[in-house]
């Protein structure tokens, strides 16, 4: 394991033990781990649409639009931690979560691809769509590499870190940040969906040797 891998699983699994721990109490309620969901991706929508009245007021709307997005997020990551924590766990619980993953990221790169249109920056809005269509394909490469058997998790611009890199462009788009956090968004998604064709021809070439 690399030293980035490394890092990656040893942040990824903590998150993944404070979420389980987090959703105890909640798993003994009548909240479901589809209400959580639906109420991410809703988040999420809100936080959108705060991102376009951005004119008239940059710092109120994009700090905003950030603090609900994040907690949107966060529902996501909590309704799988609340379906195991429960025994909740349903074939449809999981499709229904990585639909609206997609969703919920797409909402938001298509209201700041509007933003910069409105600000008449072509290029940007060019990088927004490469955006979206790399986080697309770093969700369908996972997918397409677990239904052959095989694993397809690695990478470094997995969902958390592309919540991390859009957050944190919300937060500085004050200071003109946001468009180069849609570089890095773009840049990091299309180096994991390489990583991962690579690792699934990896396996595949492993398996065929043996």
């Amino acid at each position: 394991m690399t030293r980035a891998a490394a890092i990656k699983h040893g942040y990824t699994t903590g998150a993944r033990t404070l979420a389980s721990r987090s959703v105890l109490g909640l798993a003994r309620t009548r909240v479901t781990p589809n209400a959580l969901t639906a109420s991410g991706v809703l988040l999420c929508g809100i936080a959108s649409v705060l991102v376009l009245f951005e004119n008239r007021n940059e710092l109120v709307f994009y700090w905003l639009a950030a603090v609900v997005f994040v907690v949107g997020s966060l529902l996501d990551i909590l309704d799988g931690a609340l379906a195991r924590a429960g025994g909740k766990t349903t074939p449809f619980g999981a499709f229904l979560d990585s639909t609206t993953d997609r969703i919920s990221e797409g909402f938001m790169l298509t209201a700041i691809a509007y933003v910069l249109a409105r600000h008449d920056h072509p290029v940007f809005v060019a990088v927004a769509v490469t955006a979206v269509a790399g986080s697309f394909l770093v969700s369908y490469t996972r997918a397409k590499a677990e239904a052959l058997g095989l694993r397809g998790d690695v990478g470094i611009g997995s969902r958390a870190e592309r919540v991390v890199v859009i957050t944190a462009g919300l937060v500085l788009a004050p200071w003109g940040v946001l468009p180069w956090s849609l570089v890095l968004l773009a840049a990091t998604a299309w180096i994991t969906v390489g990583q991962r064709v690579l690792h699934v021809r990896k396996q595949l070439m492993e398996a065929s040797s043996e």
